[in-house]
């Protein structure tokens, strides 16, 4: 069975592009599974919504890669949320993805201090992010447990830090190659995209020779290059290809990635319910809610919350 996010497809359904798309791969005669992640257009209809410096677009552009690249690695039916806490200029930024594949995420920045650290020296994680933690949560309905794990904020990048969280919360051998070129960097929108291996328990009878394999296989994804990766013409089957020839890699088909927000009036609805009244309303006793993810507004005339609340009391 292949885990992945769980976007079903027909015979006649066309071969998802090479862009906004997770795919599995198999390294053949080791016990080495991977996943290659390249996001484009998603990216770019989360990050125009909202206009943010290009230091927290990188960031957000890298987090929301990062958690397609772990979710596509888990068979769930629900939710996965990244999020990463910090007490640096960009302190919250949160991404999650369905089982369908609906991606979407936003962040929380202090427009003075990052347009100090922007120009700064230094590692990602702590010029921008600083001391925090990353986490993330499963969330599979009422009916299931939730499953989450966290990691300290410790490494340059974040890619570092989930590299963290699988050698000493999950003792799992895996290594992230994660790269980012934003739009107007030569081109005409965003590029993330990111290889991950991991070391599955191992089937040979010699132990030693499962060490080499896996050895071999993260000294390959070092010689991966951000200008393959970034590259759009480059088809994901080739790049895999060109990576892990000499021992044979299987791909499977590639599933979808798309931009998708969660939000709608009848939701928003329900939480303003969830607060007195006089919390959510401005002087003329109107209500408005803009939503954190895609930035749409939701407008409640006195009328409107004249009806809610009465139904909320009834």
């Amino acid at each position: 069975m292949v885990h992945g996010l769980n976007v079903s497809m027909t015979s006649k359904d066309v071969k998802p592009a090479n862009i906004d798309i997770a795919q599995t791969f198999q390294i053949e005669g080791l016990d080495v599974r991977g996943r290659l992640v390249r996001l484009g257009p998603a990216l770019d209809a989360i990050l125009d919504a909202h206009d943010y410096p290009r230091s927290v677009s990188m960031m957000l552009a890298e987090t929301l890669t990062l958690a397609v690249t772990l979710a596509s690695a888990l068979k769930y039916e629900g939710i996965f949320t990244l999020q990463v806490q910090g007490d640096g200029p960009i302190s919250l930024l949160v991404a999650d993805i369905t089982s369908a594949g609906a991606l979407r995420g936003y962040a929380r920045f202090d427009e003075q201090r990052e347009a100090a650290a922007a120009d700064a020296e230094g590692a990602q994680v702590p010029r921008l992010l600083g001391n925090g933690h990353l986490a993330f949560t499963v969330d599979q309905g009422q009916d299931m447990e939730r499953y989450q794990g966290i990691t300290e904020l410790a490494g340059a990048t974040l890619a570092d830090c989930a590299h963290n969280y699988f050698r000493n919360s999950e003792q799992l051998g895996t290594v992230i190659f994660l790269r980012t070129r934003l739009k107007g960097e030569g081109q005409n929108e965003t590029l993330c995209a990111a290889v991950m291996v991991q070391r599955m328990p191992h089937t040979k009878a010699d132990e030693g020779e499962a060490d080499d394999g896996w050895r071999r296989a993260v000294v390959i994804l070092a010689s991966l290059t951000a200008e393959e990766l970034l590259d759009p013409k480059l088809d994901n089957d080739a790049l895999l290809y060109r990576l892990y020839h000499e021992d044979g890699v299987r791909t499977y088909t590639p599933q979808n990635v798309l931009h998708r927000c969660r939000c709608s009036r009848e939701k928003v609805s329900t939480t303003l319910k969830s607060f007195p009244r006089a919390e959510i309303t401005v002087e003329d006793g109107s209500a408005q809610v803009v939503c954190e993810f895609c930035k749409a507004t939701y407008n409640f005339a006195v009328v409107e919350l004249d009806a809610l609340f009465a139904t909320k009391d009834s």
